[in-house]
């Protein structure tokens, strides 16, 4: 458990690769020694993440790049999605009022709660290179032995 090295899948900014990112990042969470309920957890923040990236920063674009690198440390399992594309500030994203959100039968809008919500840490970075970085942080709680 935990020697797993850093390992990354770069894929073009279309809604039907997401299929394959949540089978990456299932796969690197499982061999990091999640359970199967925090392994679909990390796997639907990264979907949500990625699903951002191509409809708000890409706009939709199909011929763009998303970068994805599993980077585990000791108990901490970290994943950073590299992108080129409009990048936003994440602190206008407010948290929804789900009886509000639910009576008007809204559709979207929730991918940041959520992610929020899954992963221990959302961080968004801007690199000098016009790069954005989403940095999405699970730690790995141990069970003790009863």
């Amino acid at each position: 458990m935990n020697k797993v090295n850093i390992i990354h899948l770069n894929i073009e900014s279309k809604t039907e690769k997401l299929s394959l990112v949540r089978d990456f990042i299932s796969g690197a969470a499982r061999d990091f020694g999640f359970d199967e309920e925090s392994i679909s957890k990390i796997a639907l923040a990264v979907d949500e993440a990625c699903t951002n990236i191509i409809k708000h920063s890409y706009n939709y674009a199909t011929d763009r790049k998303i970068d994805i690198k599993v980077m585990p440390n000791q108990k901490v399992f970290k994943i950073v999605i590299t992108h080129q594309g409009r990048m936003f500030d994440p602190n206008s994203v407010r948290t929804p009022d789900m009886p509000e959100y639910l009576s008007h039968y809204r559709k979207g809008g929730l991918g940041m709660h959520l992610m929020r919500l899954l992963m221990d840490k959302v961080e968004y970075k801007i690199l000098p290179d016009d790069k954005c970085e989403v940095h999405l942080i699970k730690n790995l709680s141990v069970k003790l032995a009863q």
